[in-house]
This record gives structure tokens, sequence and C-alpha cells, in this order.
């Protein structure tokens, strides 16, 4: 079959505009290197964190354990830590990866590599994140550093009792955790992952309890 003569040849792809945006469910496009909280949705962030394996994805269990189950327990164990914590520093902990949800969740070895470039980009995501729910762009430093505390303790339960990591290895990478309530001690020892469906629901119910108007 011969080429219509009046058909319009399709541009090499060195030619094609180069897209740093992303197309959401939500039908929001999201500009990358310049986000706009307009276009941050919580149902966008729910799901892509839902079906973001942490790890890269080696783990046991039927199912990936998730940013989003990551992020459910990290809130959990600032709150555990916290009590008196109002609700929007509980929220802070819950959004602490949401960046993650269009950037994935590279392993720590691998942010190493790509060096300050990446993490420009998470940050200016997550400030985006941040005024769209309410929050600071950048957090009081002892909220940033305790989520951060809870966010490595959390890694260590993940990586003993779901990445095949030793104790000896866990303690050289995250810290030992100490004195953590019983309760919780308990719940984190017992941590397996759900299903993304399952975590998608759990992390947008959670996010509904600490997002209530004043």
């Amino acid at each position: 079959m011969t080429k219509s003569a009046t058909s319009t040849p399709r541009p090499a792809l060195t030619d094609r505009p180069e897209r740093a945006w992303q197309r959401m469910l939500s039908g929001r496009r999201l500009d990358l290197l310049d986000p706009s909280p307009a276009d941050v949705e919580i149902a966008d962030i729910a799901h892509g964190l839902a079906r973001v394996a942490r790890w890269n994805g080696q783990t046991v269990g039927h199912h990936a354990f998730s940013v989003a189950q990551h992020s459910l327990l990290v809130d959990e164990i600032a709150g555990a830590r916290n009590p008196g914590w109002p609700a929007k520093w509980r929220l802070a902990a819950l959004l602490h990866d949401a960046a993650e949800y269009v950037v994935g969740d590279l392993i720590s070895p691998f942010k190493t590599a790509i060096g300050l470039d990446y993490k420009a980009l998470e940050l200016r995501l997550l400030s985006a994140i941040h005024e769209r729910f309410g929050l600071p762009q950048e957090l009081p430093a002892e909220v940033r550093h305790e989520i951060k505390f809870c966010d490595r303790i959390a890694a260590f339960y993940e990586a003993t009792r779901l990445a095949g990591f030793t104790l000896d290895e866990a303690v050289i990478y995250f810290g030992k955790p100490e004195n953590l309530p019983s309760e919780l001690a308990n719940s984190l020892d017992g941590i397996a992952p759900i299903p993304a469906d399952a975590a998608q629901s759990a992390f947008l119910e959670r996010f509904s309890s600490l997002n209530k108007p004043a």
C-alpha cells in the first residue's frame, strides 16, 4: 500500500516537545518542575502512594508494602510519641512522603547517586502539597526532626520484619528504637503488607480525620 500524498508525516521523537507534567486520574495535570497546589488532589496522592512499593518491592508477603501504609505507620508512631501534637503536625507526618505519588520511592543509595536535583524536585512537590492542605511550606525544625525520627523507627521495623535486614544492619542504618510504648512496639512487631485498595482507603480515611475544618 502506498502512503497517501496528503498524509502528514509524524514528527521524529527528537522534534516532539518535552513533557514535564503528569496527567492524574482526577484529570489534573501536574507540572513536575513548577507544581501548583491547585493541581494537587488527595485522591491522586492516596491512589499513587498505595501503589508505590517501599524497599523496591523486596519485602515478604503477598502484597507490596506501600508508601501509603508506611505513611500511616509514621503517623501512628508520631502520635504515640507526641500525644499532645495538634492535628496539623499529625497530618504533616501522614504526608511526609506524599511527593512520592509522583516521583516514586527511590531507595536511599539511588537518591545519593542522583544528587541534589532529585531532592530539589521532591521538596518543590512537597511544598505544593503542604500549601494545598494548609500546612507551612517549611515545617518547624523540631517537628521536621521528630517526623524524620519516627520515619527511621518505621524503617527499622520494616527492614527487619519485611525486608530481610538483620538487627545489626538495621541498627547501623536506622538506629535502634528505644523506649517505645509497649502497645506500639507490639503493633510494629506485627506489621504486614496489605492490598493496595485497603491501603488507599485507610490513607484517605486517616487524612479525612486529620483535615477537618477548624
